[in-house]
């Protein structure tokens, strides 16, 4: 770089007038005169500037004009690259070689002559100065310093050469002013703001306002004080160009101008920020002085004293051991030793609030009745017989060993079951205290540990800020959607991983949270966790629970739980009385067939809320009648057309329709699956939003029947497969589904469509094919049979390997239910038809 930045300040280079035989002019000024172009150094006719030169070709143009005399032209040039050396135009555009003499020559190679320019706007700004080179002195890096003499203005007319020098026509300004009081009264208006700005201003020197009392002649002071307060090359330009004395006058005081508004606008920052030092400074004193007042009258303690003091006192009620109070002890002493401005104080202070605040040693007291338990859960919960009755055996154990270690009960099932409230069911019959935090979507491990407390703002985990909150160190703990944590270990490590420590009785004695950094015992810790489903669940996370399954609620248990626990809740949450809204039993059972058809009760109260949230709008309209909600007209009325149909006709009677059945994680559902088959190349297409996998049970299927009725009488003909083409579809496309589960059901109506019979009224499947024909045993069996009651289908195709899940539904399920066990495709087929 050549100097500073051009439109920042800097300390005021000596410029000062010529000496007069520097001044006095050639005979004849050269119309062709070498350039040597700048970036930021601003020079005016009659000033003298120090100039830095990098290595090349441009000081090898300041050394030729030093040796022959003459003139050079100092410009401003658009490029930079063309002062660093390093512009394309400044390459060399020859080849060295060694002459006879042993000195170095350069030949020119044709076609790369110098590049001559027409228009100069591409380079170089046109207004310039010619200059004489006064001194050159070599510097410790290779560089040239010269010190230049500003002459006269010139004007770039033509770029003639660009090698090996930069060579311009130019023209020179003749500098024209008439002497009248006008131009007095810009000089002296010039003059008297310019020792006005100079009076604040820190970095024009004395020299300078010396200076400027010597300088005879209007154009040659304007020109002084512009080299002093000019930075910027717009301003640079203008005032280079005027060759009238009072246009330039004119256009300094402009800049004069500027230069006492950015003075003012300096001095109010100056003032703002020395009032508010002086307002510090004051306080602080006043401080002080209240200090020593307050500690004469003997009722002082300062601040660190009194954190200290609470500290302690907290240290001293805490059941923590040797090692844990040593470390709090080593905190208390170095809060004791830090400065209170120090960064690292408020840090000692938060951790100490935190280490003292936790329940070290405090223990609710637990209860292990378990009669009492089993009460609590069928007051809070209708059905769920089996869950319960696994919770109620966790707890059997614990009471015989007498200790809270033991397995983390993971509860699993569809949204609206009963997860979260059961687990603060068991808080309650156990007589704990009780904290829910969700994991769903974490992304960042410190979530789970906690923060180093290196971080701004870092934080212990969820875990040690739960046990703050409730505390006690024996809490239940309600670890909400396991299956959705998030896998951010690029970015914030795996707080999945984090959990293993934690849940791992073996493990979570000494659980050390990375801001708290000393052992905290959280065995007495009874974990709860929920998820919907197992698949997104890491194994050896999986590993360390107990899973607890909890089912779809049945009609009549979804009727039980809406009288017993929905309705009555949501009548206060909406501010009615039982007198304001009547529903009735058939109401209430048609509102859970067609409107709330899900596995969980989540819809069904929304469902009842609506209705509540209207019949609440008519009473606060001053309507007093009860609203009486009895049949299909009055439901519809409240809550409009049902989602569902009574019964769905999709199936009945046309072949090549099947109904299967599926399981997702909002419960079971039923699926249709339907089959076309027109005249073509042969093959088959699989349409429906399927996965992978269900895509592979439909090739299967395909594959099945086509081998079996190749092998049959009836459709021996093999070219029948040949020449006609099959498309399978799964209604409701917008919905992804997958699986293996519905192979036969794929299976069947493939069949059911090439031997153009429909199947039997109220049959629904579901089963896993494979290509040898057999029939595999699949999952969520209480789920499908609920999805094919609710459904009005009462005979159900499975696998026989799932008789053993038949055994454990509730005999109301199988009530009125024909169950088919088949082992392979040809039982599947006999039994539909």
């Amino acid at each position: 770089m050549l100097d500073k930045p051009r439109n920042g300040t800097r300390k005021n280079k000596k410029k000062a007038p010529l000496p007069t035989s520097v001044l006095e002019p050639e005979s004849e000024f050269p119309s062709q005169i070498p350039l040597i172009p700048v970036s930021h150094t601003t020079l005016f006719p009659g000033m003298v500037v120090p100039l830095i030169l990098p290595e090349g070709r441009l000081a090898k143009t300041a050394d030729s004009v030093l040796e022959k005399g003459g003139y050079v032209g100092v410009v401003y040039t658009k490029d930079p690259d063309i002062v660093s050396g390093t512009h394309a135009g400044m390459m060399s555009t020859g080849v060295t070689t060694e002459g006879e003499d042993g000195s170095q020559v350069e030949i020119q190679v044709p076609g790369q002559a110098e590049r001559v320019a027409s228009d100069p706007s591409s380079d170089f700004y046109p207004f310039g100065v010619a200059a004489k080179i006064l001194k050159r002195i070599n510097l410790p890096d290779n560089q040239v310093s010269v010190l230049l003499a500003g002459i006269r203005r010139i004007k770039i007319e033509k770029l003639v050469e660009t090698s090996p020098n930069f060579i311009a026509d130019v023209s020179y300004l003749e500098e024209g002013a008439d002497d009248d009081t006008e131009l007095e009264a810009l000089v002296r208006s010039s003059v008297n703001q310019f020792r006005q700005i100079s009076k604040d201003h820190p970095l024009i020197s004395d020299e300078v306002k010396v200076a400027l009392v010597n300088i005879e002649g209007a154009g040659k002071l304007a020109d002084f004080m512009s080299s002093v307060l000019v930075r910027n090359v717009e301003d640079y330009q203008t005032i280079l160009a005027a060759t009238d004395v009072k246009s330039r006058l004119q256009h300094l005081l402009l800049v004069l101008r500027k230069e006492q508004d950015v003075q003012a606008v300096q001095r109010k920052i100056h003032d703002d920020i020395n009032s508010k030092i002086t307002g510090a400074q004051r306080e602080y004193y006043l401080s002080e002085q209240l200090k020593l007042i307050q500690k004469e009258l003997g009722g002082f303690t300062d601040t660190r004293t009194r954190l200290l003091d609470k500290f302690k006192s907290r240290l001293e009620a805490l059941k923590v051991n040797t090692e844990t109070r040593e470390n709090i002890e080593e905190e208390l002493e170095k809060l004791g030793s830090l400065h209170e401005q120090s960064s690292e104080y408020s840090v000692c202070i938060n951790y100490l609030d935190w280490v003292t605040s936790l329940p070290w040693g405090v223990r609710s007291d637990e209860t292990h009745d378990l009669r009492r338990a089993r009460k609590v859960l069928d007051e809070d919960h209708y059905g769920l017989k089996d869950a319960k009755d696994r919770i109620l055996e966790s707890l059997a154990v614990r009471k015989l060993r007498k200790t809270s270690e033991g397995s983390i009960i993971c509860f699993v099932g569809a949204p609206g079951t009963g997860k979260t409230s059961l687990g603060k069911s068991i808080a309650e019959a156990l007589n704990r205290k009780f904290y829910r935090f969700s994991v769903g979507g974490m992304r960042d491990e410190a979530e789970i540990k906690g923060h180093r407390r290196t971080y701004v703002g870092a934080l212990p985990g969820k875990l040690v800020q739960g046990l703050k909150r409730v505390g006690v160190q024996n809490p239940v703990f309600l670890i909400d959607e396991v299956d959705k944590i998030g896998t951010g270990w690029a970015s914030g490590g795996d707080p999945a991983s984090a959990l293993l420590e934690v849940l791992d009785p073996e493990q979570n004695k000494e659980f050390l949270d990375h801001y708290l950094d000393i052992p905290f015992d959280f065995s007495d810790v009874l974990f709860v966790t929920t998820a919907n489903t197992l698949d997104s669940i890491p194994l050896p996370l999986l590993d360390r629970m107990e899973v607890i399954e909890l089912h779809g609620y049945s009609d009549t248990e979804k009727f039980h739980i809406a009288k017993k626990h929905l309705l009555p809740r949501l009548l206060k949450k909406n501010g009615l009385k039982k007198s304001n809204v009547r529903i009735s039993d058939k109401a209430l059972r048609l509102i859970i067939g067609q409107y709330a058809r899900e596995g969980g009760v989540r819809n069904l109260e929304k469902e009842i809320g609506k209705i509540c949230r209207k019949v609440a709008y008519r009473v606060a309209m001053g309507r007093a009648d009860i609203v009486k909600i009895d049949d299909v007209k009055s439901v519809e009325k409240l809550l409009g057309p049902p989602p569902y149909a009574p019964e769905s006709t999709l199936g009945k009677g046309i072949p090549g329709v099947v109904t299967g059945l599926a399981w997702t994680s909002f419960g079971g559902e039923v699926m249709f699956v339907e089959s076309l088959m027109v005249e073509g190349k042969g093959g088959m297409t699989v349409t429906g939003s399927l996965g992978d996998v269900m895509q592979e049970s439909a090739n299967i299927a395909y594959s099945v029947i086509r081998h079996r009725c190749e092998q049959s009488d009836k459709k021996g003909d093999k070219e029948f497969f040949e020449n006609h083409q099959f498309h399978m579809h799964v209604p409701a496309g917008a919905t992804p589904k997958d699986g293996p589960s519905a192979g036969i059901t794929l299976a069947t109506s493939l069949y059911s469509l090439i031997q153009k019979k429909p199947l039997k009224e109220g049959i629904a499947m579901t089963g896993e094919l494979t290509l040898s024909g057999k029939v595999l045993p699949v999952g969520g069996i209480k789920e499908k049979v609920l999805a094919a009651r609710r459904a009005n289908y009462h005979t159900i195709v499975l696998p026989k390997e799932n008789s053993k899940d038949l055994k454990e539904l509730e005999p109301e399920l199988k009530k009125g239910m024909k169950f088919i066990r088949v082992g392979n495709i040809r039982d599947v087929l006999r039994h539909v038809f």
